[in-house]
């Protein structure tokens, strides 16, 4: 992950490789993290198995820090400046810890699909976040496309859960906001430094948390390792906590943070599927309808010139 400099300090150093930060590229390392990210229900699921919420959350973090610490190790990467700490840990307070653990303890009573709305309703809280962060402006084209399409996202998970608010929703609208806010800084941070740089030393700043709350959870949550557990547990620190965080932020800085942001529009849907073909969970009829109206306003959003 790169470190975020504030608006007194030097220029931003460029880290882009040539023709690899094509906007066509950035899309597609955000869709890939998008992708990454629609398996993060299912494999919460299935970890929720042999582990309990306090555990899963704790040990995934735990696991994607010495991923990401082995290689900053090995790559001998400088640690980031004193100006660039507070924004690391924004996304560590957002992404690696906050939007996981509510939406750990959200998964305990609610299904993926009704989940969902959270991812439903991200790429527009994003946007507008990144607007009041980094002064994003899009344009009116823009904001009509991103909210049919959380729109559309909304009225299919909402018909999904019978439309009731209950724990697991609040839960959901507060990982809502913490994840937007570390998308955001995320992604200003990626603009000054490799997006592994950034997701590695948040995940490495969460250490001295993360470790003793490991420990203490394993020790009072039961804990039951079956092929479930265990690849559900390794799929949310290695693909959703690590890899799939690489690969967006990187995409987010080669095409901005609102375009990027409304690629996950399409994730709910994904995660759908995911549910059907891992957890057996019925997918309804309207999947398709809304597949489509979605896809659209992905185009649009993408053609229109923030």
């Amino acid at each position: 992950m790169r470190a975020q400099s504030s608006a007194t300090t030097a220029p931003p150093i460029a880290v882009a490789t040539p023709g690899r930060d094509r906007p066509g590229f950035g899309t597609l390392q955000a869709a890939l993290g998008v992708v990454a990210f629609s398996l993060t229900f299912p494999a919460t699921a299935w970890g929720l198995e042999g582990f309990g919420p306090w555990s899963l959350v704790a040990v995934r973090s735990v696991l994607a820090a010495v991923i990401a610490g082995g290689a900053l190790l090995v790559l001998r990467v400088p640690v980031p400046a004193r100006r660039h700490w507070p924004g690391l840990a924004v996304v560590a307070a957002g992404v690696v810890l906050g939007f996981p653990l509510l939406t750990t303890l959200a998964l305990e009573t609610s299904t993926t699909a009704h989940a969902a709305v959270v991812v439903g309703l991200l790429p527009l809280t994003t946007a507008l976040c990144s607007a009041l962060r980094v002064g994003a402006r899009p344009s009116r084209t823009f904001w009509i496309a991103a909210l049919a399409g959380a729109a559309a996202v909304l009225a299919f998970t909402a018909q999904q859960s019978g439309g009731a608010l209950t724990t697991a929703d609040l839960y959901l609208f507060a990982a809502l906001l913490v994840c937007a806010a570390g998308y955001t800084e995320g992604g200003r941070l990626a603009r000054v430094m490799p997006g592994w740089h950034v997701i590695g030393w948040a995940l490495v700043l969460c250490l001295p948390l993360t470790v003793p709350v490991a420990g203490f959870a394993l020790a009072q949550e039961p804990v039951r390792l079956t092929a479930h557990s265990v690849t559900g547990l390794l799929w949310v620190a290695a693909g959703s906590q690590f890899l799939g965080l690489v690969v967006w932020y990187r995409g987010m800085a080669a095409i901005g943070i609102p375009k990027a942001s409304q690629l996950q529009l399409a994730q709910p849907l994904l995660t759908l599927v995911w549910s059907v073909l891992l957890l057996g969970e019925h997918l309804a009829v309207a999947a398709p309808l809304t597949a489509a109206a979605v896809l659209v306003c992905i185009a649009v959003t993408q053609r229109a010139r923030g």
